[in-house]
This record gives C-alpha cells, sequence and structure tokens, in this order.
C-alpha cells in the first residue's frame, strides 16, 4: 500500500491522546454535539482521521481560550451548515477574539502585579 495515500485512523484513546483530551471529554464533546459522528471500523469501533483530529485542535484550542461551550456548539452546528454560514462563523470568531484580547489585557495587569511582589520580596531577602 503507498503509504502517502494511507489515511491515518486512530482509535478513541489514540485521538484524546493526540490532540490532550481524556477520553471521557472527548466522548463527552460527541454526546455535546460539537463532534460530528466519527467513522467506524467494521467492528463498529471509531476510527478517527486527521480531518477528525483537525477538528478537535481547533476545539481544544478555542476551549483554551475560554469559549464557552455553547458557543462551540453554535459555531459547531454553523460549519456543518457549509459556506452559508461563512459570516456568521466570523462574527462568532470576532467576539471571541475580542473577549480573548481583553482578558490578555487582564493578564499583562496581574502579571505586574506579581513582578512587583516578587521585586519587593527578592529585595528583602537581600536586606535592602
Amino acid at each position: 500500500m503507498d503509504i502517502s495515500t494511507q489515511e491515518m485512523s486512530l482509535t478513541v484513546g489514540e485521538a484524546a491522546a493526540r490532540v490532550g483530551l481524556t477520553t471521557y471529554t472527548l466522548r463527552w464533546y460527541e454526546q455535546e454535539g460539537l463532534v460530528a459522528p466519527v467513522g467506524r471500523d467494521s467492528a463498529g469501533r471509531r476510527r478517527y482521521t486527521g480531518p477528525d483530529l483537525d477538528w478537535l485542535l481547533l476545539l481544544t484550542r478555542l476551549r483554551r481560550t475560554g469559549m464557552p461551550v455553547r458557543d462551540m456548539r453554535r459555531y459547531a452546528e454553523l460549519a456543518r451548515q457549509g459556506d452559508r454560514t461563512l459570516g456568521a462563523r466570523r462574527a462568532l470568531f470576532e467576539a471571541h477574539r475580542a473577549r480573548v484580547l481583553s482578558r490578555m489585557a487582564e493578564l499583562e495587569e496581574d502579571l505586574k502585579v506579581l513582578d512587583y511582589k516578587i521585586d519587593i520580596y527578592r529585595r528583602a531577602e537581600e536586606g535592602r
């Protein structure tokens, strides 16, 4: 078989490990409608492909950036409807991007406070 045309096929556990999820979380994503039905092998076991992993990686990044599950679900619904929802998907991501940028600004301010306190303790330890 030609390796270049062989499609990747991973079990639930392998796919979860590859994208940094637990199998429980991956199955929950499926139950929540975040993941489209995945192909199955002849024994009926789920088999994840490269495009499935790409989708899961996007979901993990959206979640890591704080996107609420309801927005992730909405995005998944829109994506399944095809190109006629491009504007709605862009708007969803733009709104989320604004929230991420706001959170990053808050974290920068929090980091300044931490740096200030670290500096105070370092100087105190040095006897200044």
